[in-house]
């Protein structure tokens, strides 16, 4: 009796699991090639940009819903339309290193509707040196 109820939690158990995955793969889902741009090394007042690039991997249509840069220094931009199933979208920042000095984190926050990120972080991530007195970098 013990041997089929303990056969019966574990049919249960596996059950349990293979609709958990199931939810999970179902629906929109991004996957983006990286999540942290290194930028290096730039002079005080430049700007830099980059750009994040993703796929839904998911089986219905990806909206990116927001983003939101950390302060006002880093703008991002964004697929504004649905990205169907297979499809890529980009993700745009700007960090504008103006008042800006020495190592650098910052960061843009996404809200999507994928099943498997509702919120994404992005970072841009460098080190801002001083223009020299004489404006030759």
């Amino acid at each position: 009796m013990k041997k089929i109820i303990v056969s019966l939690l574990m049919l249960v158990a596996v059950i349990g699991l293979k609709a958990q995955e199931a939810a999970v793969t179902t629906g929109p889902m991004i996957e983006f090639e990286e999540k942290v741009y290194n930028f290096g090394s730039v002079v005080e007042g430049d700007s830099v940009t980059h750009t994040f690039k993703f796929k839904n991997i998911g089986t219905e249509p990806l909206k990116i819903l927001s983003a939101r840069g950390s302060c006002g220094c880093t703008v991002p931009k964004y697929t504004k339309e649905a990205i169907a199933p297979g499809a890529s979208g980009e993700v745009y920042v700007k960090f504008d290193t103006r008042a800006k000095m020495g190592s650098q984190n910052k960061t843009v926050t996404l809200v999507t509707n994928a099943a498997n990120h509702k919120q994404v972080i992005l970072s841009i991530r460098g080190t801002v040196t001083a223009r020299t007195s004489d404006g030759k970098d």
